[in-house]
């Protein structure tokens, strides 16, 4: 049913109206089928005048795209590792904190004039026209904008070999993954492609191969940086977050694209606060520590799947703090065991919603991205089949969930989360942060060593200790700690709310006092 040049939206015929009621559990007698098609045809009719303008601008496109390279796919000696999708250049002001950074940006994130993939083939060839706020933060900042960088197909992974362009290798080991869904944005930095990466972190998709790969990998508080022009997958659940070799980058980078995403007084992003206050990440890396103390968190430890090695290498990190004058007390939190379970109600649920919708969902008050929408609308209907087995398993748990269940499992999964936040909170408002493994084991081996049943199972042991902090929104920081058998290891520092401060310290005073790469 094509649009005419009368009527904006399409109107139902008799057929596909009585379609529709039977789909929703409504029965219509042939002169209830013949009223509804008139007043819906009507209602559809009302819709013309959001085509009529004005609409708001956001002022997201570049005011011109010259000077951008459109990019280009690299070669396998320019990527050696497969972690970028798209190189190019686009260069930010002259002058700047980052004017001598090159930024690599997950295939998720808006850079306008750069296609964008969300490292599946079935949105290849979709170009933004708009940056991301973060990328324009960052471009006003003085970075250089490297390039797109390979990532888990549509984000839906933890591993990193569920992309349409190829597994990304991990610089610290021949046959292992690097973790996902940022896979190539921790591969590039730590092979020193660039300088800093922008990641999206839904589960742990910037700490998990930020331990893997030996980065410093940030998930900052919910709503602290904004996500306008970024692929989502739950709105509760999304983040950006940096990674880099050192803390300095990272808190630099934070500097850049933390804050309230507002234009002429309209805010943007309906994930951050109304009041939102931000600090300066990159001078807290140097405040003292002595004062501090530290929360282990003994949940995150002894997992059956953990490795021995692991947790060895986090309970050294805690005696290392005490030798810097930090208390640590072991603390237990018995809701963290129950995160991940949680984290796959809302994340199944409410992830297979907003698929479905475009990426836009409702009930909300931020920007939406309708020209996002419309790809992703028309690219899945036409080959769903194509998508990655993470996506389909959750799109058909989802489904069946919400046949048998409607939306129950989702909203015990958030009481769950709001339950599990005032626990956490009750230890921070004693502690400074807490202290447990980043991921309950190092790196995977390679995409060949287990079949998808096997694969797809043996993920849920990646996100554990990460994705319950998504779920509270706690800010959460990945760092370095030991490198047992060549494979890094990382430890994870969980703050309170917007306390991104108090985790930059203790991780600048633990990078200056620790050789982790000599660690065992």
């Amino acid at each position: 049913m094509p649009r005419s040049d009368k009527h904006v939206f399409r109107r139902p015929d008799g057929e596909t109206l009585e379609s529709l009621a039977a789909d929703i559990g409504l029965s219509l007698t042939p002169n209830e089928r013949d009223d509804y098609e008139t007043l819906v045809s009507g209602a559809i009719d009302g819709l013309a005048g959001i085509e009529q303008g004005p609409s708001f601008d956001p002022g997201l496109e570049p005011v011109t795209l010259d000077g951008r390279e459109r990019g280009y796919r690299p070669t396998v000696d320019e990527d050696p590792l497969n972690a970028w999708i798209t190189k190019g250049e686009v260069r930010g002001e002259t002058d700047g904190p980052l004017s001598d950074v090159t930024v690599g940006v997950k295939d998720s994130i808006a850079v306008a004039g750069y296609e964008m993939t969300a490292g599946s083939r079935v949105l290849e060839g979709f170009v933004p026209r708009i940056d991301a706020s973060v990328v324009s933060r960052l471009l006003e900042d003085g970075a250089t904008i490297a390039g797109k960088l390979n990532m888990e197909s549509f984000a839906w992974s933890g591993r990193g070999d569920i992309s349409d362009f190829g597994p990304v290798e991990n610089p610290h080991g021949e046959n292992r993954l690097p973790g996902g869904s940022s896979s190539g944005s921790a591969a590039a930095p730590a092979n020193d492609e660039c300088d800093v990466a922008l990641g999206t972190d839904q589960a742990g998709s910037v700490r998990i191969p930020s331990s893997w790969c030996g980065l410093v990998g940030l998930k900052p508080t919910h709503g602290l940086v904004p996500y306008t022009g970024t692929l989502p997958l739950e709105v509760s659940l999304d983040h950006i977050g940096p990674m880099a070799p050192t803390v300095d980058l990272v808190a630099t980078a934070l500097d850049a694209i933390a804050g309230v995403d507002v234009v002429d007084g309209i805010q943007l992003d309906q994930r951050q606060p109304r009041s939102l206050e931000t600090d300066s990440y990159a001078d807290s890396v140097d405040d003292n520590i002595e004062s501090l103390s530290i929360a282990v968190l003994e949940e995150g430890f002894g997992w059956e799947f953990s490795e021995s090695e692991v947790d060895d290498a986090v309970r050294d990190t805690a005696a290392t703090f005490e030798d810097l004058g930090v208390s640590c007390e072991t603390v237990s939190v018995p809701i963290h065991r129950r995160g991940v379970s949680a984290w796959a109600a809302i994340a199944s649920q409410g992830g297979r919603r907003l698929l479905r919708e475009g990426g836009v969902g409702t009930n909300h008050t931020g920007w939406t991205w309708t020209r996002l929408a419309r790809a992703l609308k028309s690219a899945l209907d036409a080959r769903t089949d194509e998508l990655p087995p993470t996506v389909k398993r959750s799109l058909l748990a989802g489904e069946f969930l919400a046949d048998t269940y409607g939306v129950e499992p989702y909203a015990k999964g958030r009481n769950v989360a709001m339950a599990a936040r005032q626990m956490y909170d009750e230890i921070l408002a004693e502690h400074d942060a807490l202290l447990l493994p980043t991921t309950a084991t190092r790196a995977f081996e390679g995409p060949a060593a287990f079949d998808r049943v096997d694969a797809l199972e043996r993920e849920i042991q990646t996100i554990v200790n990460t994705c319950p902090f998504n779920l509270t929104g706690h800010p959460a920081v990945s760092v370095p700690c030991a490198k047992p058998d060549g494979l890094p290891v990382g430890a994870m520092l969980v703050g309170s709310r917007f306390d991104e401060t108090t985790l930059l310290a203790l991780a600048g005073a633990y990078e200056r006092a620790t050789e982790w790469e000599d660690q065992p």
